[in-house]
């Protein structure tokens, strides 16, 4: 290899070292991807796009049964994130225990709202998707595009709760559905 090539190899691995030790998450971390809910870092990859290496983490989603590769520079900026604290996961369901605010909107306009909420990977944003569509026994039907979203906030919220409280994934969802009974 000649002193151009060896100057390249020198800085294609400087510059894994950098991103290797900027690596906020590793393998085996639980991750809250805004779009998807919570998946886990199965590992880290190096891969080549247009001449230059990347670091990626790879993210695998169990309920979707989808891998995802996130570069690590960009993990911040998309939204990734570690899952929540018990202190934060208790703000959402102090949230599910409040008054649903439900919009006297159009239906287009708030389920835009809260596809953006449910998107947002904050879990109150989603907590308040699920306390503002949750119907009790005596309350009139959901239509299906408003239990597609309740179901898709529950879900995601329970997931999160799941690993937070280090129970299975029916059992939070089970729990959370309690609270929002004991709310109604």
């Amino acid at each position: 290899m000649g002193d151009a090539g060896q100057e390249k190899q020198d800085w294609k691995t400087e510059v894994q070292n950098k991103m290797a030790n900027k690596s906020e998450f590793k393998t085996g971390d639980l991750v809250v991807y805004p779009c998807h809910g919570l998946g886990e870092i199965t590992g880290v990859e190096s891969r080549e796009f247009g001449g230059v290496e990347l670091q990626l983490y790879v993210v695998s989603f169990e309920k979707e049964k989808m891998i995802l590769r996130v570069p690590v520079q960009k993990a911040a900026t998309s939204g990734m994130r570690r899952v929540s604290t018990r202190d934060e996961m208790g703000k959402a369901v102090t949230t599910l225990k409040g008054r649903a605010r439900v919009k006297r909107t159009m239906w287009s306009r708030r389920a835009q709202e809260y596809e953006a909420k449910l998107n947002s990977g904050d879990p109150v944003s989603i907590a308040e998707v699920v306390r503002d569509l949750h119907r009790a026994d005596d309350q009139p039907e959901q239509s299906y595009s408003e239990r597609q979203l309740y179901e898709a906030a529950l879900d995601r919220l329970s997931r999160e709760f799941a690993a937070v409280e280090n129970i299975e994934h029916t059992a939070a969802t089970k729990k959370l559905e309690d609270v929002l009974k004991k709310a109604a």
